[in-house]
C-alpha cells in the first residue's frame, strides 16, 4: 500500500507542477480531491514533496473552491510535523502489531500468520531506509540545550515562527523549533548575556528570514545548506537577496567609476549653467557609459561652487559652440 500511494501521490505532483508552469489551474480541485482521499503520513510527504506542488497551486489559483481545500490540505499536514517523535512514532506502531502476530502464529499453527508477519517485518524495516535521506540535513545538527530565561525563550519562538513564514518546512519536512532554538544558542553563545546587542543580532535573523522578496535565505536554513551557527553569525551583505547583492555591486562600481572620472582635470568651457549658483565656469569629460552606440554620458564640475552633475545627449550644431540638446540626470 505504501508505494502505491507513494506513486499517486507523485503523480498527482507532476501534474500540479505542470499546472503551475502553465499557470493553468483547470483540473486542479480534481486533483487535490484525489490527494485528500490518500492517507498521508510524514515519510510520504518527505518523500513526494507534495507540500510544494499543492502551495504551488493554492497560491496562483483565483477559485476559491480550490485555494480553500489546498489550505486545509497544507494545515492538516503541518499537524503530521507538529506532533512529537514525527515518524518515528509511526514506526515504532508499525513494528509493535508485527510483534504479537509473529507470536501467536506458531500456537495456532496456521501458516498464513506467519506470512503476513513476515510481509510487515520487511516492510517496516524498509521504510527507514527510504526516510533517512530526506531527512539527512537536518538530523546531522545537534540538538539545543533548553533554557528557562524567559527573554530567550521568547527570542526561540519569533526565530521558529520566522522560519515558518512560508510553507517550505512542511514540504522539507524541517524541525522549525528546534532550528530556531540552534540558532539563538549560537547567538547567546558569542554574547553571554540578553543585551541590546543580542536582541539585535536576533531581530536581524528574524526580519531576513521572513523577508518574502528572500525565500532562498530560509529555504536554505531548512533544508540545513545554511547551518544555524552560520545563520547567527552571517552580516546584512551576506543574508541579503541575490537581486539586492547585484544592485549593490552596480551600485559601488558607479560610485567607483564617478570617483574615478572626477578626479581627472576636465575642459573648460561656459557652455553649461550651475543649477547652484548660475555661474558658468565648469570643466566637463565624456565617458561612454553605456553600449558603442548610446550616447556618451557627460560629467561637468563647477569651478565656483564645486557642484557636480551629468548630463546625457549632449551633441553639438554645426553652426554654433552651443550645445543642441541636454537631458539632466542629476
Amino acid at each position: 500500500m505504501g508505494k502505491k500511494e507513494e506513486e499517486e501521490i507523485i503523480r498527482i505532483a507532476k501534474k500540479m507542477d505542470k499546472m503551475a508552469q502553465k499557470k493553468s489551474g483547470v483540473g486542479a480541485l480534481d486533483l487535490l480531491k484525489e490527494l485528500r482521499a490518500v492517507p498521508m503520513t510524514l515519510e510520504l510527504l518527505q518523500s513526494t514533496r507534495i507540500g510544494m506542488s499543492v502551495n504551488a497551486i493554492r497560491k496562483q489559483s483565483t477559485d476559491d473552491e480550490v485555494t480553500s481545500l489546498a489550505k486545509a490540505l497544507i494545515k492538516s499536514w503541518k499537524k503530521l510535523l507538529d506532533e512529537p517523535g514525527g515518524g518515528d512514532k509511526s514506526e515504532e506502531k508499525r513494528k509493535e502489531p508485527s510483534t504479537p502476530t509473529s507470536t501467536v502464529s506458531p500456537s495456532q499453527g496456521s501458516p498464513e500468520p506467519r506470512e503476513e508477519s513476515s510481509s510487515n517485518d520487511s516492510s517496516s524495516k524498509s521504510e527507514p531506509v527510504e526516510v533517512m535521506p530526506s531527512n539527512s540535513l537536518i538530523s546531522t545538527f545537534p540538538r539545543a540545550p533548553s533554557t528557562s530565561d524567559s527573554v530567550r525563550m521568547k527570542c526561540r519562538e519569533m526565530l521558529s515562527q520566522a522560519l515558518q513564514a512560508g510553507d517550505d518546512y512542511i514540504a522539507i519536512g524541517a524541525d522549525c523549533d528546534e532550528l530556531g532554538a540552534q540558532i539563538e544558542e549560537s547567538i547567546f553563545s558569542e554574547f553571554q548575556n540578553t543585551d541590546p546587542k543580542y536582541k539585535n543580532r536576533v531581530r536581524s535573523r528574524i526580519a531576513n528570514l521572513k523577508d518574502i522578496k528572500n525565500p532562498n535565505l530560509r529555504r536554505n536554513v531548512l533544508c540545513g545548506n545554511v547551518a544555524p551557527d552560520r545563520m547567527a553569525k552571517m552580516t546584512a551583505e551576506e543574508m541579503a537577496s541575490d537581486e539586492l547583492k547585484l544592485i549593490r555591486k552596480n551600485l559601488t562600481k558607479e560610485a567607483i567609476r564617478d570617483h574615478q572620472v572626477s578626479q581627472t582635470g576636465g575642459t573648460q568651457t561656459d557652455l553649461f549653467t550651475c543649477g547652484k549658483c548660475k555661474k558658468k565656469r565648469c570643466t566637463y569629460t565624456q565617458v561612454q557609459t553605456r553600449s558603442a552606440d548610446e550616447p556618451m554620458t557627460t560629467f561637468v564640475f563647477c569651478m565656483e561652487c564645486g557642484n557636480r552633475w551629468k548630463v546625457r545627449c549632449f551633441t553639438w550644431t554645426h553652426s554654433t559652440d552651443t550645445p543642441l540638446h541636454t537631458d539632466a540626470l542629476d
